[in-house]
C-alpha cells in the first residue's frame, strides 16, 4: 500500500507520516530528504544554486521514478510537490490513498515561525508578512490539495489522533 501525505509546509506530513508508517508496519519516506540525498544538497542549497525551476523539474522526475517502482510505504511530500508538473494527477494514478493534512493560516504561521530560516520559500518573509504570504500561497495551492480523496483537519489534534483518523478512512 502506498499512502501519500500532502499539505502545506508545516502541516505535519513528516511527523504524522513517521507515526503512521510505524503503526502500519510500512517504511516511511520524506520526499524532500529523498531529493536531498539524490542531489547531494539540501533543499535551500538547491534553490539558491539552481533555482526553483530546476528543483521542480527534478522533483517531478524523481517522483515519476519513485512511483514507477510501485513502492509500499508512507510518503510525505513537499508542500509544493502536488502543485507542479501534473504531480497530483501522477500520485492519484498510483494510489487512492492521498491524504491532505489541512491546517488554518494561523496554525501554519505559528508552526512555521520557528524554523522559517530553513525553508527557502519563506526565509526572506518578515514575521509581520508571514500570515499574509501563507494565506495567499495556501489559496493558490488549495485546488491541488483539494484533489486528495482524504482530507484531515489536523488543527488541535495530536499525532496519534490524526494517525487513527487516517487509518479509519483507509479501510
Amino acid at each position: 500500500m502506498l499512502i501519500a501525505l500532502v499539505g502545506y509546509m508545516g502541516s505535519g506530513k513528516s511527523t504524522v507520516g513517521q507515526a503512521l508508517a510505524k503503526d502500519l508496519g510500512l517504511p516511511f519516506l520524506d520526499f524532500d530528504s529523498f531529493i536531498e540525498n539524490r542531489l547531494g544538497q539540501s533543499i535551500p542549497e538547491i534553490f539558491a544554486a539552481r533555482g526553483e525551476l530546476f528543483f521542480r523539474r527534478t522533483e517531478h522526475e524523481l517522483l515519476k521514478e519513485l512511483l514507477a517502482e510501485g513502492p509500499q510505504l508512507v510518503l510525505a511530500l513537499g508542500g509544493g510537490t502536488p502543485c507542479y508538473a501534473g504531480n497530483m494527477d501522477l500520485l492519484l494514478q498510483h494510489t487512492p490513498h492521498v491524504v491532505y493534512l489541512q491546517l488554518s493560516v494561523g496554525a501554519l504561521t505559528r508552526r512555521l515561525e520557528t524554523g522559517q530560516a530553513q525553508r527557502p520559500l519563506i526565509a526572506h518573509i518578515s514575521a509581520e508578512e508571514l500570515p499574509e504570504f501563507i494565506g495567499k500561497h495556501l489559496f493558490e495551492r488549495a485546488p491541488f490539495y483539494a484533489q486528495a480523496p482524504i482530507t484531515i483537519r489536523v488543527e488541535g489534534q495530536g499525532v496519534a489522533a490524526v494517525v487513527a483518523e487516517i487509518k479509519n478512512l483507509l479501510v
